[in-house]
């Protein structure tokens, strides 16, 4: 099922530029605050990841991988959730997601310099593996897909307790060929648990496209063999995208079963700070995919429907440019980990209950 084809960014009619999108936002029941929301979380998301990459050619962080590209997609789905209460199992291009849920651009730079308070590990993962135990998002593993499973046990945590919370995670289209991939979606779909797993198809699997990873078009159409809705969305189609995963998220929350949303988005970047994409991708293709880059074609949908105003935009960017400027500057001071502190949180006796502590220097300290 392809829900993005009748979504707003089809429906802008010659002489009413923008009326006729609006209109069908709002049917979704996105508010005019909803959408200046949606495209603030992008603009942060771009700008915080702009920022990570000059940082990282500065030689002031070690490692950056972006998710120039996704914005729309994370934006849109997690505008269905409800920050606190539901989860979300990020992966490593989710920083747009992450924002939604509540980590701020500070806690965000705290892990790219790998600082003592950063809170997805204590400095203790590399960056972009975000997570935050007051904010209900799991910290990101390193091998990919594996946070699919963790996911899928804390929606059956959360079935077997009544919470009524709904578990989202994302992953590439490459990671979906993983193996837990597989286990968790069966396990999710014989349970019918609160569970929505998000493929962000960007056609890349580090330098490997999508012709040579997968025997198939569509990672949605795997869908079926577990039974379960599979439901494509392009990453440029803000609203679509939220369409999608409000429909994904009712169900959950409603005992039906899990949802598989493939999102078909952009890569605007190399894999990572330490690829270099040129020797794979030619210049058309690059130029070519930057033209599909979701956040200019989101603003400009705003702007056509007389949403983001001038005098609202630059307000906007005014107070992100301010809040990348701070993240910098309160990361840049903020303290390394301590020496001693290294084999801290190593071992599990060094927990006094099931509730890890907020990371620290491990000396009880803190």
């Amino acid at each position: 099922m392809d829900v993005s084809a009748n979504q707003p960014g089809d429906l802008a009619a010659p002489g009413e530029p923008g009326a006729r999108w609006l209109g069908v936002a709002a049917s979704a029941g996105l508010t005019r605050d909803d959408l200046l929301g949606l495209y603030r979380v992008m603009a942060l998301g771009r700008a915080l990841d702009e920022r990570m990459w000059i940082l990282n050619r500065s030689g002031r962080v070690a490692f950056v991988i972006s998710g120039q590209g996704h914005e729309g997609a994370q934006a849109g789905i997690t505008w269905a959730l409800r920050p606190g209460e539901d989860w979300l199992a990020p992966y490593y291009r989710s920083i747009t997601a992450v924002l939604r849920m509540g980590l701020t651009p500070r806690e965000i730079l705290l892990g790219s310099y790998a600082r003592a308070d950063d809170p997805s590990s204590g400095g203790r993962q590399m960056p972009n593996h975000y997570g935050h135990i007051g904010r209900k998002i799991l910290s990101v593993s390193s091998p990919v897909a594996s946070q699919v499973l963790h996911a899928v046990g804390i929606a059956l945590a959360a079935k077997l307790r009544g919470t009524g919370e709904v578990v989202v995670t994302s992953t590439g289209e490459g990671s979906s060929n993983q193996g837990d991939v597989h286990e968790a979606l069966n396990f999710a779909a014989i349970h019918r648990l609160p569970f929505v797993y998000v493929v962000e198809n960007n056609g890349y699997a580090i330098s490997v496209p999508s012709a040579r990873e997968l025997p198939v078009d569509d990672v949605a159409a795997r869908a079926a063999a577990f039974g379960i809705p599979g439901v494509i969305v392009r990453g440029t189609d803000v609203v679509g995208c939220y369409v999608a995963a409000r429909e994904a998220v009712r169900r959950a929350r409603a005992g039906e079963g899990p949802t598989l949303i493939e999102a078909k988005v952009e890569r605007l970047t190399a894999h990572s700070s330490d690829d270099q994409q040129t020797r794979y991708r030619s210049e058309e293709e690059i130029a070519a995919h930057r033209a599909l880059d979701p956040l200019p074609a989101f603003r400009g949908q705003l702007r056509a429907a007389g949403v983001l105003t001038a005098e609202a935009e630059a307000a906007m960017a005014a107070e992100i440019g301010e809040a990348v400027e701070d993240a910098t500057r309160f990361a840049e001071a903020a303290a390394d980990p301590t020496l001693e502190s290294a084999s801290s949180w190593v071992f599990a006796e060094d927990w006094p209950g099931e509730r890890p502590p907020a990371w620290g220097d491990g000396t009880g300290r803190d």
